[in-house]
């Protein structure tokens, strides 16, 4: 077993995969390390729909079409533009970085669309996990949850030579998913996470992007002054 640390900070958002599907004992594995994921009150109000094969080039032929005609149906807002100055700026060094991998010029609009085209096909990869959860009040505490799951299964990808890459623009396609796969409105699609083996000789599987110092993040009380 690999150590916690080193599954830690090994842990890639890789953008290209083998065509090798995960063997049905390894998908086993990460999944039920998953499943002992911490939750409010022990909820566990995830419901992960993995699509592989058929279903899974299905979707991608629906929300690629959908892409095109600009039909979002997002259950969950996200805009880079919402956040501070600080998380903008991270935001557009990670998209830089990525489009300089792929020797993508800044000015090379096309390419650009190309390459954010390239998540509906999961990035080459042999399967999607789709992350959705019942609506539940405001929702934020059944999405903090599914966020928790994510991160479990991140690592347990990690941890068993695979890879995964959390994708928010799969959840601009909410209801293309509830209708392929048969679900009710009030089940949410949060977003998805393709994953599989990782191309490690390609361009977009080896580019990396530095985190801030924890000390950015972290603030330390300890005691309470007099007045």
């Amino acid at each position: 077993m690999t150590d916690f640390d080193t599954v830690v900070m090994t842990r890639r958002s890789v953008r290209q995969y083998l065509p090798t599907p995960v063997p049905e004992d390894v998908l086993t594995k990460v999944l039920n390390a998953a499943q002992q994921t911490p939750s409010n009150c022990n909820t566990q109000p995830w419901q992960v729909h993995i699509l592989s094969g058929d279903v899974k080039d299905a979707f991608s032929k629906t929300i690629t079409t959908a892409f095109d005609a600009g039909q979002d149906t997002m259950d969950f807002s996200f805009a880079v533009a919402d956040y501070d100055t600080d998380a903008q700026a991270r935001a557009r060094a990670q998209g830089a970085a990525y489009y300089q991998a792929l020797g993508i010029a800044r000015e090379d609009f096309d390419e650009r669309r190309d390459a954010v085209r390239r998540n509906l096909s999961f990035f080459g990869a042999p399967h999607v996990a789709l992350l959705f959860a019942p609506s539940v009040g405001d929702n934020v505490r059944v999405a903090a949850d599914l966020g928790m799951y994510a991160q479990t299964f991140l690592l347990s990808l990690t941890a068993n030579g695979l890879a995964g890459v959390p994708q928010t623009m799969l959840g601009s396609y909410a209801e293309q998913a509830r209708t392929l796969l048969g679900l009710p409105e009030g089940m949410k699609l949060l977003f998805g996470i393709s994953f599989g083996y990782p191309d490690t000789d390609a361009p977009a599987a080896q580019y990396r992007i530095d985190r801030i110092p924890a000390s950015k993040s972290v603030f330390y009380h300890s005691s309470l002054t007099s007045a």
